[in-house]
C-alpha cells in the first residue's frame, strides 16, 4: 500500500512509525512494514506530477490511500475533528462554471469510459476501509483555490453536492486511474470550509483524528 499526504504535517503520524525515510526527488518517502508513504506538495500540480512520476518508477504499487485534512462544506454534517472517506472526487475547476460535461471534453478516457468532472474512488478498497474504520463514504471536491467565505462555501457545495473542500484529491484519483491503481481517500476536518481565521481552526485535533484512524489501518 501507497499512503499518499499532502504536507510534511499530514505525514506526522507515519513519520513516527516509519522504519525508514528517505529523499526521492525532493519529497519525503517513508518505509514501514507492509506499506510506503509519500510526500505530495501541496495542490493539484504538485499531486499529480509527483505520483505519476512516482508509478512510473514503481509499477509494483497496488493500491493508494490519500490521507490529510479539509474543510467541511455547510449541511454536510461533518464537524471539526470528524473524518470521512471519499466516495467520489470532483475536479471543480475545470471547463465551465458547470463542469467539463457542456463542452464534450471528458478529463479522462480510458477502457470505454469518458469521465468528466466526477472521479470515483475505487469501491472494493473503499468499503474495506469503511468496515475498518466505520466511515461513510462521502463527496469530496477538489479547487485550486480555497473558499473564502461561507456564501462561496455554500454555493460549491449546493453546485456539486460535495461534503468536503480539498486541494489534491481529485488529482491523485485522476491519476491512480489513469494508472489503473485502485485508490482512496481518508480526511479529518479541521476547519469550516470559507473560514479563514485560524483561531477557530482546530489543525491539531484533525491530525490526532486522522492518526487514530492510520493507527487503526497499520495494526
Amino acid at each position: 500500500m501507497l499512503i499518499l499526504y499532502p504536507t510534511p504535517g499530514e505525514g506526522a503520524f507515519l513519520r513516527e512509525r516509519a522504519r525508514g525515510r528517505e529523499l526521492w526527488r525532493g519529497r519525503e518517502r517513508l518505509a514501514g512494514e507492509g506499506w510506503s508513504a509519500l510526500e505530495l506538495g501541496l495542490g493539484k500540480v504538485n499531486a499529480a506530477m509527483t505520483l505519476a512520476a512516482y508509478l512510473h518508477e514503481r509499477p509494483e504499487v497496488d493500491r493508494i490511500l490519500l490521507v490529510g485534512i479539509a474543510g467541511a462544506y455547510p449541511g454536510s454534517g461533518l464537524r471539526v475533528g470528524e473524518a470521512a472517506l471519499a466516495a467520489q472526487e470532483i475536479q471543480a475547476d475545470l471547463g465551465t462554471v458547470g463542469g467539463l460535461e457542456a463542452l464534450g471534453r471528458p478529463a479522462l478516457e480510458f477502457e470505454g469510459r469518458r469521465l468528466y468532472n466526477h472521479l470515483p474512488a475505487d469501491p472494493i478498497w473503499t468499503a474495506e476501509l469503511y468496515g475498518r474504520l466505520g466511515l461513510s463514504p462521502t463527496t469530496f471536491l477538489t479547487r485550486d483555490t480555497v473558499s473564502e467565505t461561507r456564501e462561496e462555501a455554500a454555493e460549491w457545495a449546493r453546485r456539486w453536492g460535495a461534503a468536503l473542500e480539498n486541494m489534491e484529491g481529485a488529482a491523485v484519483a485522476q491519476t491512480a486511474l489513469w494508472f489503473g491503481v485502485p485508490w482512496a481517500e481518508l480526511r479529518a476536518v479541521s476547519n469550516e470550509a470559507g473560514v479563514r481565521d485560524k483561531t477557530r481552526w482546530d489543525v491539531e485535533g484533525a491530525l490526532k483524528t486522522l492518526a487514530r484512524a492510520l493507527e487503526e489501518l497499520l495494526a
